[in-house]
């Protein structure tokens, strides 16, 4: 396909997505379904047409500032986005030719909007345009970040990278890129930027892809474990957790299990990890994933199966509000009831995990979300009504750190 042949198919994939209206499926499967449409679309195709989608949803709202007149809407549907997009990048007339299956070029009306948007000045739209959220969602995230909200929010608007964690189970970093490299992925080690007082882990086995990363799935260094797909942050949240060989650790909700195998690494191998989820399908990859990693991970349907543990870590369930650049999707079709069912989720988590930590153990609570009300509050609330607990310390991560959003805190049972 042709970069023009991409944005067409971009524009139409958005236009059957609409994403200011709740209900939609996850994108993912609108780019699954237009893949099996298109069968004359390589990997090669598929993968641009997706960094496309994805560029006009993390800005669906500032790509449409301002509205062509004077009190009127927002220019409606995927085709003004793709229009700011390839104007923002010089390629408007490359992509919207006209010619074979490539976009229409621009209208005369199409052209001076975009001039319009060029003189504009982006500080004079309303934040949620500004900052690309529901309407609703505003007020939140300016209480929950404080002074940071502008450049967090904004960061939220960029492309994530793609982060390594070497299993020391496998490898050793250098050997892990060595191998990358020899197969033409470049990666190089990466830190947390810690914000001014905080203490962060350190992340010796943290790796960031910086070329080749189209490549990573077919690497040996993949396929035999030495490496394995994880944000800085999620590491960050495993290495907070401070597993140690011997213990006896529980992910209470480990999903496809990226921390229970980083778990597993960091206690090298010796004692026993089990692995909970409140949808077993979503380790169903978990045993495989394990093997390729040399790691011993027991899946319980039942926590209680699992004995009295010395850490048990709740990834809950969130907004995802920190990982919104990977998922861009999922901010517009959410709503303020979500918030509050998800708060109300996670506290009936903390508590039902909180039963499976020995006396002397840890409890790390952890959700992936930029809003105090998942976050400090919800560890504020279970401190409050858990008097044989005591907070040891928590930290909260931005996309101003280099990775996703994350908050963790770390309880220990008295």
């Amino acid at each position: 396909m042709t970069p023009a042949a991409r944005a067409q198919a971009a524009i139409e994939i958005l236009d059957r997505f609409r994403p200011l209206e709740a209900g939609n499926e996850p994108m993912d499967r609108h780019l699954i379904a237009w893949g099996r449409r298109s069968r004359f679309a390589g990997s090669g195709d598929r993968a641009a047409v997706a960094d496309l989608v994805y560029a006009a949803l993390r800005r669906w709202r500032s790509l449409a500032w301002p509205p062509m007149a004077e009190d009127a809407e927002p220019p409606a549907g995927a085709r003004p986005r793709l229009l700011a997009l390839a104007d923002e990048a010089g390629t408007l007339d490359v992509l919207f030719s006209g010619l074979g299956h490539a976009p229409a070029p621009p209208t005369e009306a199409e052209r001076a909007w975009l001039a319009l948007r060029r003189d504009a000045d982006p500080a004079a739209a309303p934040d949620p345009v500004r900052f690309d959220l529901p309407d609703w969602l505003a007020a939140p995230m300016r209480d929950s970040l404080g002074e940071q909200a502008p450049a967090v929010l904004s960061a939220l608007g960029e492309r994530a990278p793609l982060d390594l964690r070497v299993n020391r189970l496998r490898a050793t970093p250098e050997a892990a890129r060595a191998a990358l490299a020899a197969e033409g992925i470049a990666a190089e080690p990466v830190a947390l930027a810690p914000a001014p007082g905080a203490a962060l882990p350190a992340l010796p086995d943290a790796l960031r892809v910086t070329a080749g990363a189209r490549a990573l799935r077919r690497a040996a260094a993949y396929l035999d474990g030495s490496v394995e797909i994880q944000d800085i942050a999620s590491q960050a949240v495993a290495a907070f957790a401070d597993a140690r060989p011997g213990e006896r650790a529980l992910d209470f909700c480990a999903g496809g299990g990226g921390k229970a195998l980083a778990l597993a690494a960091a206690m090298e191998g010796k004692g026993e990890v089990f692995a909970h989820d409140g949808d077993p399908r979503r380790m169903s990859d978990l045993p495989a994933r394990a093997a390729r990693a040399g790691a011993r991970i027991r899946r319980v349907t039942d926590p209680e199966a699992a004995p009295p543990c010395d850490l048990v870590l709740v990834d809950a369930p969130c907004s995802g509000s920190g990982a919104w650049r990977r998922n861009p999707d999922a901010k517009w079709g959410f709503g303020s009831g979500d918030l509050s069912a998800l708060v109300e989720t996670q506290a009936a988590i903390l508590d039902r995990a909180a039963a499976r930590v020995a006396p002397g153990g840890r409890l790390v609570y952890a959700t992936c979300s930029l809003l105090e009300a998942e976050n400090r509050a919800q560890a504020r609330e279970f401190a409050a009504r858990s008097p044989d607990f005591t907070l040891e310390g928590d930290m909260i991560l931005t996309p101003l750190e280099g990775g996703d959003g994350f908050y963790a805190a770390r309880f220990r049972r008295l």
